[in-house]
């Protein structure tokens, strides 16, 4: 079984503040040391699930967060960024079976975590079809573009319901929820174990766990500045709605994330 896990950090137990979050702050490293764990307890309970091949994806800010050494030897470590269109899914494709997100996070407009985002801090929304998109609904677009399913997700409380909402079969764990800037954090411990044991049962039924598919898609991005619609603008296809947003849309769902590369 080959398994890909895209892995981020703002939705990581005890990640509280954007420094934390920065590579070269003297706060990261425990952040990053925290990533690790919850990544290497997916891998636990991937390998236990039957995983030979795990692929993981650095997939925040500088994309050099986890800390390299003594990884499994059944995990690929992807580092750095490709600049194509999967972005946080450099590398993945039709030959895998399951993808597992680790310390995701609330999208921009929602409450459920102090760092909510989708993609950067730019804009106040991006919906899909209407409905508030997180990099989670981004990224599990490009998943079912290859017909993988997208099976488990660790990250805040928030998050995990929207997920479930989208694909009621994944295994959720919520290590943490916000209220205010403020973060309640579940330990360590408990997250490494409840991750671990989430992703293998999780594998087990990953033929249950495909995000839902569309005839079209439609991006709509709301900028905090109006100088980006401005500029969004003038991407082929993109209509600009008011002054601060625009909107995209295809039914091709990589022609709207090739789009997202170049406009959010």
């Amino acid at each position: 079984m080959k398994v890909y896990i895209s892995a981020d950090i703002e939705g990581v137990t005890n990640v509280t503040h954007w420094d934390e979050t920065e590579l070269g702050h003297h706060t990261h490293a425990a952040a990053a040391a925290q990533m690790r764990r919850e990544v290497l307890a997916a891998c636990r309970g991937a390998i236990k699930a039957g995983a030979t091949e795990i692929y993981v994806k650095d997939a925040h800010d500088s994309a050099r967060n986890i800390p390299f050494e003594n990884m499994p030897e059944e995990v690929t470590l992807i580092r750095g960024w490709t600049n194509t269109p999967e972005s946080m899914m450099a590398g993945v494709d039709a030959s895998f079976d399951a993808v597992i997100y680790i310390g995701y996070h609330s999208a921009a407009y929602m409450n459920g975590n102090p760092l909510a985002h989708t993609m950067n801090t730019g804009n106040n929304y991006v919906k899909i079809n209407g409905e508030y998109a997180a990099e989670f609904d981004l990224n599990s677009i490009i998943a079912e573009h290859y017909g993988v399913p997208v099976v488990f997700l660790s990250g805040d409380r928030a998050l995990c319901e929207h997920a479930q909402e989208k694909v009621p079969a994944m295994e959720t764990v919520g290590v943490k929820w916000g209220w205010g800037n403020a973060t309640f954090n579940m330990s360590t411990d408990k997250a490494e174990q409840l991750i671990e044991e989430g992703v293998e049962k999780a594998l087990a039924k990953r033929a249950e766990c495909h995000y839902p598919t569309y005839d079209r898609y439609e991006m709509e991005i709301n900028y905090k500045e109006h100088v980006p619609a401005t500029r969004a603008s003038f991407y082929p296809g993109v209509e600009q709605l008011d002054q601060r947003t625009v909107r995209f849309a295809s039914s091709d769902p990589m022609a709207m994330v090739t789009a997202r590369m170049f406009i959010l």
